[in-house]
């Protein structure tokens, strides 16, 4: 902190070119620490890729050696003359066309063998004694490799052998032909790919031994002592990277190492680095220098500045800016700054424009429409009605239908220029002079009528609605146009314009609840909002409270009349309303997300109570409902893997019950949730089936165990023909996929055998038991037993 403002106290100016060229200097290390590791791991990559490259040049001068040895040999065992000097056993003449052969094709080792490789003679001057124990070690392998060589140890010194029959026509010997690996060869090799060499013999019990090198012996020795494939040994002030190749060999170990100096690699590296060095040492100067002037051409306008934002900041909009003619970022500043003067009330009228319109649509906002009722209530007093019942005015509220899923699905660039042509329509079909649209804000609009009674009221929002039957076509997207209407007048149903708005809302929000297109405004509509949205906010404290209560419904095998699984249903008892119905806070949890909370409730309540649920003689699987929300949500089968591992639950004692719609909503999310639920083990069920949207073959797509059979299908099927084809296609389709089938809605005897004749495999509904708290579900399930007993 002490540096820091101590730092501060120098100029702007000081501190730019300081900043400035510690950044620099900061840019440049950095540079030159990456392209030093750059280059660095660049020549281990490239010096690795000249080590393999060696070895296979190192093989292949080898292989045409061998190919060298290998036609000579077969040249003279197929010359008629030396097979005929075998056969009389002419030894001297042997001798000599092995010398003669063999002196040909450079070949220092030559050699006849019979049948059971056993020498014969050796060319002339050679040491038959020495030959012995690696003909014993070698020749059987080179018999049965026809092209093949191998390198042998004869002393110290590294050979290279190939041996090949003698025919007549039978094999009646065989040609050996072998050259020492000696320095000529590797200088050869060095010559080839800029790669030394080292050949090294070694034998037990002896000290290893540098045949050849095209390096100095002592800069070779530290790398005998290190057995890895490929090493790395500083010696001599530079750095060696080795290969270690073990030669193919019938007697002794020879060993090949390649090798190559990281220091020759690198070495035009270095050259670069230091011009970069000496660029950077320039640069710095030159860049120091730049940014004291810079700095000064920018901080003494600054100061000019400073002063004239303070005149600014007084109030004082005559004075003109300096610098206004310079044609820099400086000047640019000066000419904004004093185009701010100009122009700051011509701003300030601009924001008074905005907060009075809505910038997407040019249609009133919220605010002025507010004020707008404000002064028509106003002007009109307070008198309620005159004589033929008028009412003063009538406000006319507007929501469109389904605009959420329009933006999600076709993006909210399509979603603007919607409400733009939505407004423009409004418009055209208001014309009555003292109303006015405006654009509430997201897709609500609303319309004052001034004056108006219900009936002008009712007749505006039939024409709106009947405008609404046209669709919207742009380009080649056709969206169909529906909206809940309310309707709320004044003063009959507010004495102010804030209650007015309110209730007018109130009433197009009961208008989308029931579907009924147009809501006028009632008092009951306004006790069930406030209830509602009381019961909304009870509802985040029912969990805590412990205030929800898990019921169960039992399924029943039509088969067996067991009790095989039981529906998991929530209940909420608030303390002061009693019983509160699912149908008061099931919707409003589902709008509000809140519904994800209540499905992990349930589930854990069930897993918590599942093992004493338990029978002897009949496992109890639980049923659980999904929301469209669960099915999109990716954390939602880890949720659930926690729970049953807190309680100890297999994932197969639960079925999770979704309707066709929640999957509707978002195919491919639902789908990739059900596959992972599946995986994990738990039974997946189509719930309400037949009343949804889902094709056959997504159906089939879907990993789905059990189709439910929507109960307003099976309470008709006694009655109704139609219906009982349906509930009977269904158990066929589902059979035919391989799936179990439920019938939920059983309301007596005659369902329950209709079904059980057509092969239904589980029924559910009031005939067996209504939904029952959990205490209550175990004494009628022993009920049930005993019963079932007795019958059977």
């Amino acid at each position: 902190m002490k540096w820091t403002w101590r730092f501060q106290r120098f100029g702007l100016s000081f501190r730019i070119a300081a900043v400035s060229l510690a950044l620099l200097l900061l840019v440049q290390a950095a540079v030159f620490s990456v392209v030093r590791l750059s280059i660095e791991q660049s020549a281990r990559r490239q010096i690795g890729q000249e080590l393999i490259v060696g070895e296979r040049v190192w093989r292949r001068l080898l292989d045409q050696n061998a190919q060298k040895l290998s036609q000579g040999a077969s040249l003279l065992a197929a010359d008629y003359g030396f097979r005929s000097s075998v056969s009389s056993g002419d030894t001297e003449t042997i001798r000599s066309a092995l010398e003669n052969h063999g002196a040909r094709i450079g070949a220092t080792v030559t050699a006849l063998l019979n049948n059971q490789m056993e020498l014969l003679a050796v060319g002339e001057g050679q040491q038959a004694m020495a030959l012995a124990p690696v003909l014993h070690q070698m020749a059987s392998p080179l018999s049965r490799s026809a092209q093949g060589s191998q390198i042998a140890l004869v002393g110290r010194t590294p050979y290279q052998f190939v041996m090949v029959p003698m025919k007549a026509p039978l094999i009646i010997g065989w040609v050996l032909m072998g050259f020492p690996i000696n320095q000529s060869l590797a200088d050869e090799m060095h010559g080839l790919s800029d790669v030394h060499l080292a050949v090294i013999s070694r034998l037990a019990g002896e000290p290893d031994k540098i045949v050849v090198s095209t390096l100095p012996p002592e800069e070779v020795m530290p790398l005998l002592q290190d057995t890895a494939e490929f090493k790395e040994v500083l010696v001599t002030g530079h750095l060696l990277m080795a290969r270690s190749i073990k030669l193919d060999t019938g007697a002794g170990d020879v060993q090949t190492l390649m090798l190559r100096s990281v220091d020759e690699v690198v070495a035009p590296f270095r050259q670069v680095q230091i011009a970069l060095a000496w660029i950077t040492a320039a640069g710095v100067v030159l860049f120091g220098l730049g940014s004291v002037l810079s700095a000064r051409r920018v901080t003494t306008p600054l100061r000019s500045l400073v002063s004239a934002t303070e005149r600014l900041g007084r109030g004082d909009y005559n004075t003109p800016m300096r610098y206004l003619k310079r044609q820099d970022e400086i000047g640019g500043l000066a000419k904004a700054f004093d185009h701010m003067r100009v122009s700051i009330g011509a701003k300030q009228a601009e924001i008074r424009q905005l907060a009075y319109w809505d910038r997407l649509t040019g249609l009133p906002n919220r605010a002025q429409f507010r004020e707008t009722v404000q002064q028509a209530i106003a002007e009109h007093g307070s008198q309620p009605q005159d004589a033929s019942g008028l009412a003063s005015l009538a406000v006319v509220m507007l929501d469109l239908d389904r605009f959420k899923h329009v933006n999600d699905v076709l993006g909210y660039a399509f979603g603007d220029r919607l409400l733009k042509a939505v407004a423009e329509r409004l418009t055209r079909q208001i014309n009555e002079p003292g109303t006015m649209i405006a654009r509430l804000g997201g897709d609500e609009f609303t319309i004052l009528v001034n004056p108006a009674d219900a009936a002008a009221a009712l007749a505006l929002a039939a024409r709106i609605t009947q405008s609404f039957e046209v669709p919207l076509s742009f380009e080649d997207q056709t969206v169909d146009l529906s909206a809940g209407i309310g309707i709320a007048l004044w003063p009959a149903d507010a004495q102010d314009s804030d209650a007015l708005l309110s209730r007018a809302e109130v009433a197009m929000y009961a208008a989308k609840q029931k579907t009924t297109g147009t809501q006028l405004y009632e008092p009951s509509l306004d006790s069930s909002s406030t209830q509602t949205l009381s019961l909304l906010s009870e509802l985040r404290q029912a969990i805590e409270q412990n205030e929800l209560r898990l019921f169960l419904q039992p399924k029943l095998a039509l088969g067996t009349s067991r009790v095989v699984a039981a529906e998991a249903l929530v209940r909420w008892q608030h303390p002061e309303r009693g019983l509160v119905p699912p149908m008061l806070f099931i919707p409003f949890a589902e709008q509000t997300g809140f519904v994800r909370q209540l499905t992990l409730w349930m589930f854990d309540e069930a897993a918590r109570l599942w093992r004493g649920l338990q029978s002897d003689d009949q496992a109890l699987r639980i049923a659980i409902n999904l929301s469209t929300r669960d099915l999109l949500d990716p954390d939602f089968p880890a949720r659930l893997d926690g729970i049953l591992a807190r309680h100890q639950v297999p994932p197969d004692a639960f079925c999770l019950e979704i309707t066709e719609s929640a999957i509707m909503d978002d195919p491919q999310r639902a789908e990739h949730t059900l596959n992972r639920l599946s995986e994990r083990g738990f039974k997946l069920s189509i719930d309400d089936f037949g009343t949804g949207y889902s094709s056959l073959a997504y159906l089939k797509r879907l990993p789905v165990d059990e189709l439910k059979i929507d109960k307003s299908f099976v309470m008709a099927m006694e009655k109704d023909e139609d219906d009982a084809k349906i509930v009977r296609s269904t158990i066929d389709l589902a059979h035919n996929l391989g799936l179990t089938v439920v019938a939920e809605g059983v309301e007596n005897a005659t369902i329950w055998a209709m079904l059980k004749n057509q092969g239904c495999d589980e029924a559910q509904g009031y005939f067996m038991s209504k939904p029952l708290p959990v205490a209550e579900f175990v004494v009628w399930r022993e009920k049930w037993l005993h019963k079932l007993a007795a019958v059977v």
